[in-house]
């Protein structure tokens, strides 16, 4: 290569050095800002992550602390000291009404009402705690079928455990010819269990029909 073609080359080189050098100039704090960007995103992902942990266990170890209390009202005391929020709420709730053997208090149904009417909480929790409240307080027939309806209706997640409790209040009420209807579509039922087909079997020979196989 002679000696111009050299220098031409050179000139060149050099004069792309100076444009990249001063594009980095330009722009070189775009791409300073976004490793900042990601950085600084991955820490607030983690340090996010550890408080959730940690907030999870300081729940986890506050409700084994009320739930080894002895005393059912020291455990139901406990429980109702916790405070949750979301689905660590119905939990605490639900822990509740599991709780005493002397019974649950008017704390804890308002409780569970209280969680079958929040709209911002999952229909499966909501639902739960329906089912919850009908099976540790005392409520007349027509109070449990209004509570229960919404809860037989198509893609409910605890539709056929509605049902039954249904037909447990027809039977109260005097419908005796509506629950087995209800129980006997209940042995047909796929969403229903094979325990829960066993109950609305012996509920139906109970009731002195016959089981429609």
């Amino acid at each position: 290569m002679s000696n111009p073609e050299h220098f031409i080359d050179e000139v060149t080189e050099e004069l792309r050095r100076d444009r990249l050098f001063a594009l980095m100039r330009k722009y070189g704090w775009i791409a300073i800002l976004a490793v900042l960007l990601i950085v600084g995103g991955a820490a607030y992902n983690e340090w996010r992550k550890a408080g959730e942990r940690a907030k999870a266990e300081a729940l986890g170890d506050a409700m084994t602390a009320a739930l080894q209390q002895s005393d059912p009202a020291a455990r139901a005391a406990g429980l109702a000291a916790i405070e949750a929020e979301g689905d660590a709420r119905a939990m605490v709730a639900f822990m509740a009404a599991l709780g005493g053997a002397e019974g649950v208090d008017e704390a804890t149904l308002a409780g569970l009402r209280e969680l079958a009417e929040d709209s911002d909480l999952a229909r499966i929790y909501r639902d739960l705690a329906v089912l919850k409240l009908i099976s540790v307080s005392e409520m007349e027939p027509a109070e449990r079928v209004t509570l229960l309806t919404p809860l037989t209706t198509a893609g409910a997640p605890y539709r056929a455990l509605a049902e039954e409790q249904m037909a447990l209040a027809e039977v109260e009420s005097g419908e005796v010819e509506a629950a087995i209807t209800r129980l006997q579509a209940l042995l047909q039922d796929d969403d229903a269990s094979q325990v829960l087909r066993a109950r609305a079997l012996q509920l139906i020979v109970a009731l002195g029909a016959t089981p429609e196989t």
